[in-house]
């Protein structure tokens, strides 16, 4: 039985287990652990054992290790008015980090 956890962070919610990878916005870390906890929801694989948070869980916390930090695909950004010689691109690419979850303790 493997546990699931909704997390919160970057001010989005991730649906997580124990192995998965995922790429989250970049916090200022020092070391290679991550520790969210903000969590809002833990449960079983099998669905019996649910617990919601209120908004949070208290004592939750979930463990992750830092594989690496990179910037995303560029997203280009073009703005153009019709006839009036107006024309702008850019870009952007944000930086994120590129997390393991190790542990989901209740």
């Amino acid at each position: 039985m493997t546990m699931r956890a909704v997390i919160k962070t970057g001010g989005k919610q991730y649906l997580v287990a124990e192995g998965d990878v995922l790429d989250i916005e970049k916090t200022p870390t020092k070391s290679n652990k991550v520790v969210f906890d903000e969590v809002l929801l833990l449960t079983e694989d099998d669905g019996k054992g649910i617990k919601v948070g209120d908004p949070l869980l208290k004592g939750a916390k979930v463990e992750a290790d830092v594989i690496d930090e990179h910037k995303t695909d560029k997203v280009v950004v073009f703005k153009m008015r019709r006839r009036k010689n107006y024309r702008k691109k850019t870009g952007h690419r944000q930086q994120v980090l590129r997390v393991k979850i190790a542990k989901i303790s209740a």
